[in-house]
């Protein structure tokens, strides 16, 4: 009797949840906007209410979101949402050239040089065309080892001589991923740089692996000041800050006074900016070819897919990696960027000529569940910005 009953329920249930479903959706259409995704439930006079109106100063052209058609509103729920965040200290929107939104939070400021963490490693592989510009290297191919004579004779392992400064951009030089042990991360943070060429391991022949090696990043910093023959902080200023008007804070070094070339630069959010938007203008600033735009092509391109793999944690999806430059996708929009822990971002999106810049509190030295937490927050709250973007 029970299952006579139950079968003729059946239809009925069915039917209900239809009714139902279609009551939600109906329901739910009228407040949809297909190019809005936050979803923030704020009203008109909230959104008009969010000010992310950009400073008045000399270093950038300021313009309106309306004026580079971009949608207001959905600047606003970004800001609103950007609000929330306690460890964000800015957020700063360019499109086409023209700094179009900007606001900071916590102890964020227009004036603070914040540590950008990896994002050091971008200005590095910029910094390695300028240094075979001038002379200092003879090209990409020049070997690790020739650089660090007084390691060359220590070498056990006969690969290692073949690790070469492309090598290293890539992140293919065979070196580990120092998060996978505690020693890794000791010897990183508080080690001299040079031995660890001999005292790492390889974990796979040069140029066959990608594994995100931060010492290679320090070894090339310190390859460049070697091979300059100079103080890599003054070169840079001479050939790529100064170019650019960028003031860069201090930059960490390490016991030795060697420049951090995985994550020692400081400066402000405009300047992170302005260094995104020379990459997106193909090297150029103010009519100068300040890199070229070949080596800008190199380093955007992808040489290892699928990197990393964060699943359903992170809205920023098939990661890849050029010269010190990530590949992502998201929602149709392919793009660059740099990443420095905590929250560090220069998006390049190239198909709307827009730069997304967020600067954050950087966790220098923790790599804990609850920095990651933030990091990818800040990161997933970009994501879902370029998500409501309009495609080509």
């Amino acid at each position: 009797m029970f299952n006579e009953q139950h079968k003729a329920l059946k239809p009925h249930k069915h039917i209900a949840r239809w009714i139902i479903l279609a009551v939600l959706i109906l329901a739910i259409l009228p407040g949809c906007n297909s190019n809005n995704l936050f979803d923030s439930g704020l009203s008109a006079e909230e959104l008009a209410a969010v000010d992310y109106t950009p400073q008045q100063r000399d270093d950038w052209d300021v313009s309106t979101p309306e004026e580079q058609g971009v949608d207001p509103d959905g600047l606003a729920e970004l800001y609103y949402d950007a609000a929330q965040f306690e460890t964000l200290y800015s957020l700063l929107i360019v499109k086409d050239g023209y700094l179009i939104a900007e606001k900071y939070f916590n102890s964020g400021s227009v004036a603070k040089k914040t540590l950008l963490q990896s994002v050091t490693k971008s200005y590095i592989s910029a910094l390695v065309w300028i240094a075979i510009e001038q002379g200092c290297l003879t090209n990409i191919d020049d070997k690790l080892v020739d650089f660090f004579p007084e390691i060359a004779g220590q070498i056990t392992d006969p690969r290692k001589k073949q690790i070469s400064v492309e090598d290293m951009l890539q992140m293919r030089s065979g070196y580990p991923d120092e998060e996978t042990d505690q020693a890794y991360m000791d010897a990183l943070y508080w080690g001299v740089y040079p031995p660890l060429i001999e005292e790492f391991p390889l974990v796979c022949d040069p140029g066959t692996c990608f594994n995100y090696s931060n010492v290679a990043y320090s070894l090339l910093a310190i390859l460049l000041s070697r091979g300059c023959d100079t103080d890599l902080k003054l070169f840079a200023q001479e050939h790529l800050f100064e170019p650019i008007n960028t003031q860069v804070g201090n930059w960490l070094q390490d016991r030795e006074g060697n420049y951090n070339g995985s994550g020692g630069i400081n400066t402000t959010a405009r300047d992170a900016a302005r260094f995104g938007q020379v990459y997106l203008d193909g090297g150029m600033y103010q009519g100068t070819q300040v890199i070229s735009s070949e080596w800008v092509q190199n380093s955007l391109q992808s040489y290892s897919e699928k990197t990393k793999n964060y699943g359903m944690s992170l809205v920023f999806k098939d990661l890849g990696y050029g010269y010190g430059w990530w590949t992502a996708s998201v929602r149709g929009h392919e793009f660059v960027f740099a990443w420095g822990h905590g929250g560090q971002l220069i998006v390049l999106l190239e198909d709307l000529d827009m730069v997304i810049v967020t600067t954050a509190y950087p966790f220098f030295g923790e790599h804990s569940g609850d920095s990651w937490k933030h990091e990818k927050a800040i990161m997933n709250l970009v994501g879902r910005y370029i998500k409501s973007l309009p495609g080509e």
